[in-house]
């Protein structure tokens, strides 16, 4: 037990110098204009400098792309995050689902516009010398701002969506980037659009696909050189901020929480916990092996019927009018999933298991919540719900409780089994993106919610270690995978 404080202890000390330290000499300022959330960042030095504006993707914030903040602040930019309307900490609703009409490019130019004007309002920033810079949606946003407004000195747009937001003749001073293993669209989009202008270019990061571009070093130094380029700055560029800093922070206290979960669940479980036994009989394996790899083909077989069911029947819930992009229909296909998978449950022989229910179990639901939403909020994105979200954040748990149990249920707490089934509904989830009964952009959001859903299962081996009963596992797992959906896809 001490061993495990001590490490708990490195691990969390490690990774709040980690977040703490990054960009530690910067002045920085949180203020709200015309109902738009934004970060300010200052660099060391005084004096009057150069400013950019740093626009988030879908389902991102401003906090998402503080590492550009910490990089360009360090190279002498005065910077401001916004958070768009929808997004983060702004609780003014997206026009629609995936900020594909006109009303939603309006709202996104407004908001552009604000982070702007306060921008130059600000006495360390030369009014005349901006530039803008934007992730995904925050690309197409900046690039079509600054075609817009000639006064936009240079713009980077990092994994361009769409090439229609530019033009040969505008606007001026644009560099294109998209990352390697991102899908060929955004390579294409890239290319082609610095090739209308020869006071354009392009690059490819190797390495790092749609979100693992923002925390690559090469995609932080070729923003600051292309921007010192046309501001006419001569510096050196070779040093900057660590951009994965803050994100390695995350990485380790949530690996902190991970560990400390396993104690916490000895002592929710109390001492009739952890009755399986350790040792099986050798001799047995091989056969126990064979029967175990035929029930978790036939529960796969069986979480296919239950996923491809609910992912056609959730397209006409009534749960897809939900205010929050996106969640409505996945809130239709976890509940109808989970509950045709928690019928066929019902109708198999119940095997003999011993579980323990107490309500002291649930104690790890807000343990999961802090596990999930302090990491991410401090080092990586807003994670703080507010305004709507709170009350779509029970729906989401709901629906993703009834998906965990039933699957609890069907797999008879078999780690084996249970990932067969994240994975049907993943796969299934993907199917439903390419087919158009739900909107693209879950296919960007895939690998979050692998992660997300490896974590929840996981947590489950845990918690069936102990033998706690199968509805504990269920609230607590849900709430793991429901709290980053609830607090970054955009309110509506």
């Amino acid at each position: 037990m001490k061993r495990t404080l001590l490490v708990l202890l490195v691990l969390v000390a490690g990774g709040g110098w980690l977040i703490a330290g990054a960009g530690h000499d910067l002045r920085r300022e949180h203020v709200t204009s015309a109902g738009v959330p934004l970060d300010v960042v200052h660099p060391a030095t005084t004096g009057r400098h150069p400013g950019v504006v740093v626009a988030h993707g879908f389902s991102g914030s401003a906090k998402l792309m503080a590492p550009f903040g910490d990089t360009l602040a360090a190279s002498g930019y005065v910077v401001v995050l916004l958070d768009f309307t929808g997004h983060g900490a702004n609780t003014t609703p997206l026009p629609d689902q995936a900020a594909g009409t006109d009303a939603s490019t309006e709202a996104l130019q407004d908001d552009l516009g604000v982070a702007l004007a306060h921008l130059r309002s600000l006495p360390d920033v030369d009014p005349s010398a901006v530039a803008l810079v934007g992730h995904s949606m925050g690309a197409g946003a900046v690039t079509r701002y600054a075609a817009a407004h000639p006064d936009v000195t240079a713009t980077v747009a990092i994994s361009l969506p769409d090439d229609a937001v530019a033009s040969p003749e505008r606007p001026a001073r644009l560099l294109t980037m998209a990352g390697a293993l991102e899908f060929s669209g955004f390579r294409w989009v890239a290319t082609t659009v610095a090739a209308q202008r020869g006071d354009r270019a392009a690059r490819i990061v190797p390495g790092v696909e749609h979100i693992s571009i923002l925390y690559a070093p090469e995609a932080h130094r070729a923003t600051v050189t292309w921007l010192d380029s046309s501001f006419d700055r001569h510096r050196d560029t070779a040093s900057i901020p660590f951009p994965g800093r803050r994100l390695a922070g995350t990485v380790l206290l949530v690996l902190a929480f991970l560990i400390g979960f396993h104690p916490l669940a000895a002592l929710l479980a109390g001492p009739a916990g952890d009755p399986r036994p350790r040792m099986g009989n050798p001799a047995a394996e091989p056969r126990q092996l064979t029967e175990r790899i035929a029930a978790t083909a036939r529960i796969t077989a069986v979480a296919a019927v239950a996923a491809i069911a609910g992912a056609v029947i959730a397209r006409f819930l009534p749960t897809t009018r939900l205010p929050l992009a996106i969640a409505g229909y996945i809130v239709g296909y976890a509940a109808v999933t989970g509950a045709l998978l928690y019928a066929y449950a019902r109708t198999r022989p119940a095997s003999p298991k011993h579980t323990i229910s107490r309500p002291r179990l649930l104690l790890a639901v807000p343990y999961a919540a802090v596990a999930i939403s302090v990491p991410v909020h401090v080092g990586m994105t807003h994670a703080w719900p507010v305004g709507n979200r709170w009350w779509l954040l029970l729906i989401l748990w709901v629906a993703f409780a009834l998906l965990a149990y039933g699957a609890e249920r069907v797999a008879g707490g078999d780690a084996l089994s249970l990932l067969a089934i994240a994975a049907v509904f993943v796969i299934v989830l993907a199917a439903a993106a390419v087919t158009g009964l739900t909107h693209g952009f879950v296919i960007l959001a895939l690998f979050p919610l692998i992660g997300l859903m490896l974590w929840q299962a996981l947590w489950s081996a845990i918690l069936n270690r102990f033998a706690v009963s199968a509805w504990a596992i269920a609230l607590t797992g849900a709430i793991v995978v429901t709290w980053p959906l609830a607090v970054a896809l955009p309110l509506i």
